[in-house]
């Protein structure tokens, strides 16, 4: 090999080095602030002004989770013996009208914004993961009530998918509707980060910071176990829905009983707002089905 040969070949060597390394590391460092952000939601605290304007009945309580946090709450008593249970979606909080939609059904409500959202403590989201912590606090809060007799649980898009894996666990939930549910944590990063080489980078960081095992957030793997109380399945066939197929895979998933309402061209978490009679007719019916007539 001559020495023209030899040098070209060893500055294209060295060229490559250096771009790899350039590409690493700026994979390495996009991923961790996307990781880090994605863990460390900033949402307002919910204030509750629908309630006033509409007289609907309500307190502030707070509850504490196992690992010592404080969650910020509403919770309006039952007039007919049953709680629902609230579960609002990543970077939101407590859903006014889906509460508002319980109470004047006569439902009990507790809603709460989850650890780092809203009024609640904590630094952290982990889509799923620490949150059924929260979930728990919830649960044990309803139940230690005068005059609650049932408890059912509603949650939208990180809440319902919390809400599975809770309910998989703790039979004490006995009807479920889960709106715009993931079928598992690694489809939401897949779908956030489509560029596949970025994926390992970003999964490692999240793990990493939150010390949690993305695998073990899998609604899908878990929603059979909630049989024989039932789930409903509501979802917008749209966008993320589309993407993931989740609505039909966790239907397929869940055995009986179970309900499924997909409605074309509606956005995440949309159903509602798009015809919120309906999913009002809808939604406080399977209620009415399972908790007040089993």
């Amino acid at each position: 090999m001559n020495k023209n040969l030899r040098y070209w070949l060893n500055l294209f060597g060295a060229a490559v080095l250096t771009v790899s390394l350039a590409l690493l590391g700026f994979a390495g460092y996009f991923t961790n602030r996307w990781a880090w952000s994605t863990l460390h939601p900033s949402t307002p605290i919910p204030t509750g002004d629908l309630f006033k304007s509409e007289g609907i009945p309500f307190e502030d309580v707070k509850l504490t989770t196992q690992d010592g946090l404080k969650l910020a709450a509403w919770y309006t008593p039952p007039q007919n013996g049953a709680v629902i249970l609230i579960a609002h979606g990543y970077n939101d909080n407590r859903p006014e009208s889906i509460y508002a939609m319980f109470v004047e059904n006569g439902y009990g409500a507790l809603a709460w914004d989850f650890r780092a959202h809203g009024g609640s403590e904590g630094e952290m989201s982990t889509l799923g993961y620490y949150e059924r912590m929260d979930v728990k606090a919830a649960l044990d809060f309803a139940l230690a009530q005068d005059g609650v007799e049932h408890i059912g649980a509603w949650g939208g898009s990180m809440g319902a998918a919390t809400l599975i894996l809770s309910a998989a666990e703790t039979p004490e939930i006995e009807a479920l509707v889960a709106d715009s549910a993931y079928p598992s944590l690694q489809d939401v990063l897949r779908l956030n980060m489509p560029v596949r080489f970025f994926q390992p980078f970003a999964l490692f960081w999240g793990e990493y910071y939150s010390g949690a095992k993305i695998d073990d957030v899998n609604p899908e793997l878990v929603i059979g176990r909630i049989s024989p109380r039932p789930v409903f399945v509501i979802d917008g066939w749209e966008g993320s829905a589309i993407a993931m197929n989740s609505p039909y895979r966790l239907y397929d998933a869940a055995n009986e009983p179970k309900e499924i309402w997909v409605e074309d061209g509606i956005p995440h978490l949309g159903t509602f707002t798009h015809n919120p009679k309906k999913y009002e007719n809808k939604v406080v019916g399977f209620f009415d089905k399972w908790l007040l007539n089993p």
